[in-house]
């Protein structure tokens, strides 16, 4: 097979010995070209590249955003993506069922292009940006710019000490988390191409008030150091979209979800109802955010901009994936 092999240098988990352990595994038996990032949005038109260039596989070895780039370049392409774990969290990584340790993971990924374990999946997207894994709007997406106006040095070595400080310090004092910012509505007579009804205004009705809302392909939405956090179990690559909105971010509801999340509590929500100013929706093939101000959004864990509306959609089938072996991520 054709291999290119997108590494991003900066991401935290990258060193020269390991790319250079990786490119050796890689070039073994297959045709290996290998091309390293510069700049923020290279890894899409280097993705890009490959697939008008025939390349069959394009692995990223760098955190959840490059893999983002990456994915986005892809979409649509007979060209599969195969995700490294080269950053902090690595969220889609371990969705997935790889190894931690980049190395490992490269033993993994091969394993998968021996067995021709590609699948075709369906991926989301806000407004014309893709997201593999989630895609969040308010709170979250305040902390993650938080991180990135520090970042450089900082974020690649502190990690996860750095979201949690910026998490703490954009909920004390730089997000209002009592009081909704938007609604979600879940629109039903909707034109694809547009976005919006025959009479060009939302179709979806009230909708849900909330501060911050979280749009999921896969489950879990984060990790907390060995834990996954997670939302919405029912969000998988082989199924639409689920949309966890928080009605308030009060020190209660953090709380409750925390401790639901990560398993400490017992009690699960229903169905299709919330807990302590929670509400998911599952099978979401679309949505739309309508801010009463810009409120800043992020896909993959990389903050893109603000926005008053954002229109949130499932494509199903649109971007073929290296799945590794008996992933957990497929029924």
């Amino acid at each position: 097979m054709k291999l290119l092999l997108i590494v991003n240098p900066s991401a935290s988990s990258v060193t020269a010995r390991t790319r250079i352990v990786i490119q050796k595994a890689l070039s073994a038996d297959h045709r290996l070209e290998v091309a390293a990032t510069t700049r923020r949005g290279h890894a899409t038109r280097l993705a890009q590249s490959a697939a008008n260039d025939g390349i069959d596989v394009v692995a990223v070895l760098g955190g959840d955003g490059t893999l983002n780039e990456a994915a986005n370049g892809l979409v649509g392409t007979e060209t599969a993506l195969a995700a490294l774990p080269g950053g902090s969290t690595n969220v889609f990584a371990r969705t997935l069922g790889l190894p931690d340790d980049p190395v490992e993971a490269t033993g993994a990924l091969l394993d998968a292009i021996d067995a021709a374990a590609i699948r075709r999946v369906g991926l989301g997207s806000v407004n014309d940006r893709h997201f593999l894994f989630h895609a969040g709007i308010g709170f979250d997406a305040a902390v993650v710019e938080q991180v990135e106006r520090r970042g450089g040095l900082l974020k690649r070595f502190a990690g996860h000490p750095l979201y949690i400080a910026a998490a703490i310090d954009t909920w004390i004092r730089h997000y209002d988390h009592r009081r909704p910012a938007f609604r979600v509505t879940f629109p039903t007579d909707v034109d694809p191409a547009t976005g919006q009804s025959a009479g060009g205004t939302s179709n979806g009705g009230p909708g849900i008030p909330g501060v911050f809302a979280a749009c999921l392909n896969t489950d879990p939405y984060t990790y907390l150091g060995t834990r996954g956090l997670s939302l919405a179990p029912a969000a998988t690559l082989e199924s639409p979209l689920s949309v966890a909105t928080f009605r308030n971010l009060s020190a209660v509801t953090l709380a409750t979800t925390l401790a639901a999340a990560v398993g400490l509590q017992s009690a699960r929500r229903p169905r299709s109802g919330g807990r302590a100013g929670l509400e998911v929706r599952d099978g979401v093939e679309l949505a739309e955010v309508v801010a009463s101000r810009p409120l800043p959004w992020q896909v993959d864990g990389d903050h893109v901009g603000e926005a008053e509306r954002l229109v949130v959609r499932h494509h199903p089938d649109v971007m073929d994936l290296v799945v590794p072996l008996a992933s957990p991520a497929f029924s």
